[in-house]
């Protein structure tokens, strides 16, 4: 099929056969590993029982047999309608001023060292800087197969307890940040956006970039008035590619939209856990009196946390997997002891 002479005339249609392509050699590539990985303690084992000191070699192999298995595991989990999708993620600070803009801004950069650890491509397109310190906002895409399923996990509000850099007594503060993750939608699924619903305004950006984007009209602002969104790009020199990107924003944001409000119609006692509200957390990072991250819905706690806070999500994206499709927790049920 890639060889035929049209293979590429149809640009999205080719992407899509070729990113299925990429998915199949990673599931060969996944098979092969474990094959080979369960060869190698069949014979450390066997080493073993001959009385050879292998410990250590079997330590090893297990360890990254386990992370494999974990893997595949993740994988078979993202069952979802739109799981395969790249997705576009928002973060917006809480009350609190610079306390928790610069707690949005710790979260957007474990995001994006998450991205970069697992192979996705991430692609600020609004960022608005902070007074001070922090960030107001920032949009930002990660493009690549699962890329939505995995950050499912994320959406909700984040909760820091630490002693504050800012406050000269060093007292302890309390900030929050609201994640919120959608779907790219590409064009099989039509969202209609008529012209008359709509106002695009251009403006100068207001980010780094250079001397072109700072002086011309490049940054694209749509808003849309029947559901009252308001997307805005301002990543890129060119207005018409920040205005492709807006659009892009829009009908994901407009498609989420649609969806849930046919899971709140569907929405049971079990499933009001998920709620997106900025009054209850999904995850304390408690930073003082004592460091540990604790993740309210599957009760996974982890005390290394600059680990985490470097990227280090997949315990907490798998854990949460699992939760969504079995119920089961990661840690015992009770009362979080966490401090306020």
């Amino acid at each position: 099929m890639i060889a035929a002479p049209d293979f590429w005339a149809q640009p999205e249609k080719s992407q899509k056969v070729m990113q299925d392509r990429k998915r199949l050699e990673e599931a060969v590539a996944d098979d092969r590993r474990i094959a080979s990985l369960t060869d190698d303690l069949d014979t450390l084992f066997e080493l073993a029982r001959e009385g050879e000191n292998v410990t250590a070699d079997i330590e090893r192999e297990m360890k990254s047999f386990a992370a494999l298995v974990e893997k595949l595991e993740t994988a078979m989990l993202l069952s979802g309608e739109h799981d395969h999708r790249s997705a576009i993620v928002t973060i917006h600070p809480g009350a609190g001023g610079t306390e928790s803009q610069d707690w949005a801004e710790m979260l957007l950069r474990m995001y994006l060292r998450w991205t970069e650890r697992n192979g996705f491509q991430a692609v600020i397109t609004d960022r608005l800087e902070g007074e001070g310190a922090g960030i107001k906002s920032a949009t930002f895409e990660v493009n690549g197969d699962g890329a939505y399923g995995l950050l499912q996990s994320e959406i909700g509000v984040h909760r820091l307890v630490r002693i504050s850099p800012f406050d000269a007594n060093a007292r302890r503060h309390t900030s929050f940040a609201s994640v919120f993750v959608y779907p790219q939608i590409d064009d099989e699924i039509k969202i209609e956006i008529k012209p008359d619903e709509i106002r695009i305004d251009t403006f100068r950006s207001s980010g780094a970039g250079g001397q072109h984007v700072n002086m011309t009209d490049s940054a694209v602002r749509i808003t849309h008035f029947p559901s009252g969104i308001v997307v805005t790009c301002q990543n890129e020199r060119s207005q018409h590619k920040n205005r492709d990107s807006a659009f892009k924003q829009l009908r994901a944001r407009l498609y989420e939209a649609e969806l849930e409000k046919k899971r709140e119609a569907a929405r049971n006692a079990e499933a009001s856990k998920l709620d997106i509200n900025f009054g209850s957390q999904i995850r304390s990072y408690v930073l003082a009196p004592y460091r540990l991250i604790k993740d309210h819905r599957t009760k996974l706690a982890v005390g290394d946390v600059d680990r985490v806070l470097d990227g280090d999500l997949d315990p907490f994206i798998h854990a949460w997997l699992v939760y969504r499709k079995t119920g089961k927790t990661a840690g015992p049920d009770g009362k979080d002891d966490l401090p306020e």
